[in-house]
């Protein structure tokens, strides 16, 4: 099926409206009492707030009212319906450790799927007032009353690049550090703790390059069609389509800085 484009623009129009609501579930409790919990346990450390929990049911319960026959897959709440012709990904806070540690690069990431393939996906940071959404048409940077298109920037060679990763002693294996390390050294400037934020702003054409690994859906599902719309490309670290369970994740601005980086995250892909 191919959305007609009055349809991609009521359900990018709603995914406006989404983002707001979320907001209004995560800006009182930022630098606040947020209700901190421990997913993981003793042991260890998955943090979760009542940020997370409240954006989550607001965006559902948004989409329960207007679409009740669209589905569901989300962090903080599972899957309802995970088949069903349009599917909405959440990650209501991406980057909950900055987010209580009152750093403001936390984004709230939404995708949608339709018949399994992403179509529209936006990242939010409600707090410095910057919306970034899009699909295979065109990305838009939405902010303070303004709008103006989005676009990766030219950059071919992997020595002129800024690239990023969340942080590469939690998030990558042996192997994939060292393939980390090897790019990192190559490239001209590396960025850390960004989480999502880094996606945008490749988006953006002030970033060049995003190498994740360990990802869940949510994570990347709103990613895919930004990046497209902006002339961009997410891929795993094969260099192919990246799949609908996350896994590892490149995020880049040009094809040719791409295809250096795979030199080295290949000998690591999973």
């Amino acid at each position: 099926m191919s959305l007609s484009a009055d349809r991609l623009a009521e359900l990018d129009a709603f995914l406006i409206e989404l983002n707001r609501a979320a907001a209004g579930a995560i800006l009182p409790l930022f630098r606040g009492q947020h209700g901190l919990d421990n997913k993981q346990g003793p042991g260890g450390f998955d943090p979760v707030t009542e940020a997370d929990k409240g954006a989550e049911r607001a965006i559902r319960q948004m989409v329960a009212e207007r679409y009740p026959d669209h589905g569901f897959i989300g962090e903080e709440y599972g899957e309802d319906r995970p088949d069903a012709e349009f599917v909405w990904v959440l990650d209501p806070v991406d980057g909950t450790r900055a987010f209580i540690a009152g750093l403001p690069l936390w984004c709230t990431l939404i995708g949608l799927r339709c018949e399994g393939r992403s179509v529209l996906g936006s990242i939010g940071q409600s707090y410095i007032g910057e919306l970034y959404i899009g699909h295979a048409g065109g990305a838009r940077l939405i902010s303070r009353g303004h709008t103006r298109p989005l676009k990766v920037r030219p950059c071919p060679r992997l020595t002129e690049a800024i690239i990023a990763t969340t942080d590469p002693e939690m998030c990558f294996t042996g192997a994939e550090l060292g393939a980390w390390r090897q790019v990192r050294a190559a490239a001209r400037l590396a960025r850390l703790g960004c989480d999502a934020y880094a996606y945008a702003m490749v988006a953006a054409g002030t970033l060049d390059l995003v190498i994740e690994a360990g990802l869940k859906s949510w994570d990347v599902e709103a990613a895919i069609p930004l990046l497209a719309g902006a002339g961009g490309f997410v891929t795993d670290w094969r260099g192919d389509p990246i799949g609908p369970n996350g896994g590892q994740m490149v995020i880049a601005g040009d094809r040719a800085c791409l295809d250096e980086a795979l030199v080295a995250l290949r000998r690591s892909a999973l």
